[in-house]
């Protein structure tokens, strides 16, 4: 019992510190990125996004720091209201991940 007690700590310190890494900015601190050249501008971010699903629509973005880098989420909805989440390096615009949402 014990053992099984300990399994599920250390799991749960695990799935805690995955967290800990992401934190979200919000829109004044996104901004001073972007002024302060950090980041690329959001327009060339969400058309690097929008370049993977030509006709989708940006219904949503966040800009997040995980792991002390810059991850600039899009979330699309396809002609055929399919939707896309694309994650994208914000300093460099190279596209990290790029899955329809379940």
């Amino acid at each position: 019992m014990n053992t099984l007690t300990a399994f599920f700590a250390a799991t749960a310190l695990t799935v805690t510190a995955g967290y800990a890494q992401a934190k979200d900015l919000g829109p004044d601190e996104a901004l001073k990125l972007r002024d302060a050249g950090t980041i690329q501008s959001f327009e060339k971010l969400n058309a690097a996004a929008l370049a993977k699903h030509p006709n989708a629509t940006v219904t949503d973005t966040e800009l997040e720091q995980e792991y002390g880098k810059y991850v600039y989420q899009v979330e699309l909805r396809d002609a055929k209201g399919v939707e896309w989440d694309v994650e994208l390096d914000a300093v460099s615009g190279q596209v990290l991940k790029d899955h329809q949402d379940t």
